[in-house]
């Protein structure tokens, strides 16, 4: 079962969330490094305290960060100024019904978002996601894969199977890749990595 978690709470804390590593996660760190690799305006889906959007932003790329926290925008935006990025904007917003984006995005990245998703609302943020795309538009999706936590952990963020991400993305998306990756998340003893896959789709 998919945890629910007041995401706005979760930002308000004195600790900044596991997920907020200070950096980009690695994975999409060298993406963003590769020539050619992100195309158009950007969409940080999910955003959170938006060290990728504000990477991708540094590089010259312009990006909107879309997160249903009001605190992590503020935060964000916040962040964006101080670094003189006036290329990047955000937005608080509900990524799973998003609207008034259509075909504006040339690359789309979910950087650990569809995992915390409850199973009723992953279709309609692919969709969203889909309609807010630019034809041709790269999407990049990392998510935990199988055995990234343990069993008596309680209710957590999805783990999926490779079949199982590919057979969800693949029903609003052409998938092009999966492959392992690793996640990486700050906690109190340091950061640490957990097992998990991404995935390259394209809006055909």
């Amino acid at each position: 079962m998919t945890h629910r978690i007041d995401w706005d709470q979760a930002y308000q804390a004195d600790e900044a969330p596991a997920w907020s590593i200070g950096a980009p996660q690695p994975e999409y760190a060298a993406i963003i490094d590769a020539d050619g690799a992100v195309r158009g305006e950007v969409l940080d889906a999910g955003c959170g305290h938006a060290e990728l959007a504000l990477a991708v932003a540094a590089r010259g790329h312009t990006v909107v960060g879309i997160d249903l926290s009001p605190t992590a925008v503020a935060a964000a935006a916040a962040a964006a100024e101080e670094r003189g990025l006036t290329n990047a904007t955000f937005a608080a917003a509900d990524i799973s019904s998003l609207t008034g984006y259509d075909g504006r995005f040339g690359t789309i990245f979910d950087s650990g978002l569809l995992h915390a998703l409850p199973n009723e609302l992953r279709d309609g943020y692919l969709h969203s996601m889909h309609r807010a795309a630019a034809s041709g538009a790269r999407f990049y999706v990392l998510a935990f894969g199988t055995g990234a936590f343990a069993e008596h952990d309680g209710p957590g963020p999805t783990q999926f199977t490779e079949d199982q991400l590919r057979e969800e993305v693949s029903k609003h998306w052409r998938v092009d890749d999966i492959r392992p990756a690793q996640l990486h998340a700050a906690l109190p003893e340091g950061r640490t990595q957990m097992p998990g896959f991404l995935v390259t789709a394209t809006k055909a």
